[in-house]
């Protein structure tokens, strides 16, 4: 990604100013923030749990252990239930496709060489910046810095462009949910984990809904062609922080060269 692009969009979102009133919400639950034109305020940092926090290697015996580790005998029982990871479904005949993608995810997974992960993979927006018209996503992944830019003045996706891995977004309000459309994604992409192809044909909804200091996350997709019906994934919730986003490191695989076999983690997210 262009570095000084990057660096615009954060200085954007670091000067812009927030133009802002606390009202309550529908349901007195809470107050939404909201900007001079009446929609709910969606700027801010929002800590969604993102990252690499699945993997937390133990030190055992002189070796680090990275996945599959032994359990301390005196390690508590976990407080909350772990729900089974959140997968789309297939048609029959795609079955064993995705199947076999699993199994070889060391070698196929584009994420594990540094690719923009693609939507709805990367989730939730760690940073969103917010003027009249237009919503800028920015993105703290694993792999680099990324962003979106949807508009939301009414037009419609762009005619004659290239698919990319973030595709062509366009936004719209639905009372106070902001509901943004996407379609032209790159086919190199997964949905998520466990070899979760789709095609080109892809389109996913997005719905984002600020309750309080709170904003929830939802994506469904759409890909007739391979999938039984379409992928509601379950929400996911970030909370506004007053931690910065940073510019991320470069991501340079010097991994794969050296793996052992094709096990790999099950990421629960």
């Amino acid at each position: 990604m262009n570095i000084r692009m990057h660096t615009a969009v954060l200085a954007l979102a670091a000067l812009l100013p927030r133009v802002s009133t606390a009202q309550d919400d529908a349901s007195g639950t809470g107050t939404i923030p909201r900007t001079a034109d009446g929609y709910p305020d969606l700027t801010g940092t929002w800590d969604n749990g993102s990252g690499i926090d699945f993997v937390r290697p133990q030190h055992i015996d002189g070796s680090i252990c990275v996945t599959g580790c032994p359990q301390p005998e005196s390690a508590s029982p976990p407080s909350a239930v772990r729900l089974p990871p959140d997968r789309p479904t297939y048609r029959p005949e795609f079955m064993e496709k995705v199947r076999d993608l699993e199994a070889r995810q060391v070698e196929e997974d584009p994420v594990l060489r540094c690719t923009n992960p693609g939507l709805p993979r990367i989730g939730p927006p760690d940073k969103i910046v917010q003027v009249p018209d237009q919503i800028v996503f920015l993105y703290d992944d694993v792999n680099g810095n990324y962003f979106r830019i949807i508009p939301t003045d009414g037009r419609g996706y762009r005619e004659g462009i290239e698919e990319t891995y973030l595709g062509d977004s366009v936004g719209r309000w639905e009372g106070d949910t902001l509901v943004v459309e996407t379609v032209n994604l790159i086919d190199t992409t997964w949905l998520t984990d466990d070899g979760s192809f789709h095609t080109g044909d892809l389109r996913v909804v997005e719905r984002l809904t600020r309750t309080g200091d709170t904003l929830e996350w939802q994506a469904t997709s759409y890909d007739p062609a391979v999938l039984a019906e379409p992928w509601v994934q379950r929400p996911r919730i970030a909370h506004l922080t007053d931690q910065e986003l940073v510019e991320a490191a470069p991501c340079i695989e010097r991994d794969l060269p050296h793996m052992q076999d094709l096990s790999h983690h099950d990421n629960l997210r």
